[in-house]
This record gives C-alpha cells, structure tokens and sequence, in this order.
C-alpha cells in the first residue's frame, strides 16, 4: 500500500517512528454532535471533519487516478472506503466514556468525503458497541492516540448534545491546559509515552472533549 494510503489509514502513525514530544503533522476542524436516541440511550455521534490544505492536495494526488486535479465521485467513495476500514484500528478517533469506562465504537456504515476548495472534507456517524444509558458522567472526544493529527474544535458550540434525553442533563466542554496535564502526570507521561508510534490511551488526557452528567 502506497505511503499516502497509509497515511489516511493510521494518519502515519504507525509508518515511521516518532520522536520524544511528538507534535501533530496533519490538521483538522471538527464538529461533534452527540444524539440522544428515543430509548434513553446514547443514539450515534455525528462528525464533521476539514482537513488543512497541505494534507488535503496530498490526498488529491494520491486518489486523482484519472489525473483531472480533482477528486471524482467514484474517487471520492474509494477515498471513504479507505478510511472507513483503516481507522477501525484507532476506533475512529472516537472516545466514549461512561462513569470512566470505556467504550467501543461499531464502524459506520459509511464515510461520505468531498473536496470543498482545497480542503477535505469527512462526513461521518458512529454508534457505541453496546448501549450506553443517559446517565452518570458521560465524556466524548475526538483525538488521535499518536498524537500524529491533531484534531481542533474551534469553539464550543463545535461539541453539542442534541435531542430531548438530553434536556436533564448538565454538559460542559472542557479543553486541557497542555501544561497542567503534564504536571499532573508526570510520572506517567515519560519519554517512553511520547516515542511509541502506536499511541497510548494517556493521550485523551490532552483532548478536548464534552462532558456530560445526567
């Protein structure tokens, strides 16, 4: 498989060693909207991802099979494919936790992207593995365990509950301070932590995510 190729499926995480303090080399906007289903569970997380112009014209060469410097809808559905398969192995960046427990993610069905401009853009719905009650402390997130892509909300309202199982609930956006996650675990984010190019569950500790208590 073509180094492009594997760079959308682990977004190059897992092709090349990272050094200590690894930093991000690919970006992207998000937008998560957390649904509530109609039998008090947790229903589906939809995302919005835009991908940075540098990642996006990579892709274009690499997926413009016809060479016509755009991407065609047949392109744009292997492009998806690609992704739908390959990020299976990093649970679609996708973090559910419920009373801080873990929980898995299905894959979906299926990854719409399009090219508006010159920037990528990844349309997708995800469900939890098995149900999930609106109730306790709930957190969802959206991060890259390599730390490879890092993965912006540009503002809060980017993270919302939406749907009326939701209307008895409290929910917060918390974003870690970098330097106050690092003081706090220091004894745990070692240079180890920082070099493994597979990612650890420790990352999440920087991501962005919504909490919310029911």
């Amino acid at each position: 498989m073509r180094y492009k190729i594997s760079t959308i499926a682990a977004l190059a995480a897992t092709c090349m060693p990272l050094p200590a303090l690894a930093h991000p080399h690919i970006f992207a906007e998000a937008r998560l909207e957390v649904v509530a289903g109609n039998d008090g569970n947790l229903g589906e997380l939809h995302n919005v991802w835009r991908f940075d112009e540098v990642f996006s014209s990579s892709v274009l060469l690499d997926f413009d099979k016809n060479t016509n410097l755009k991407l065609d809808e047949n392109e744009l559905a292997e492009l998806g494919e690609v992704m739908r398969k390959s990020l299976a192995d990093y649970h679609y960046f996708t973090t559910i936790t419920m009373n801080g427990a873990n929980i898995g993610v299905q894959q979906p069905d299926v990854i719409h992207v399009s090219l508006e401009g010159s920037q990528i853009l990844v349309i997708f719905a995800i469900k939890p593995e098995k149900p999930v009650p609106l109730k306790g402390k709930l957190a969802f997130g959206i991060y890259d365990p390599s730390m490879y892509t890092s993965i912006d909300f540009p503002t809060d309202g980017d993270l919302v509950a939406q749907g009326t199982g939701f209307s008895h609930c409290q929910h917060k956006v918390v974003r870690p301070d970098p330097d106050e996650v690092l003081s706090q675990n220091s004894a745990s984010l070692t240079d180890a932590f920082f070099s493994d190019p597979t990612g650890t569950d420790m990352s999440k500790l920087f991501a962005t995510r919504l909490e919310v208590t029911c």
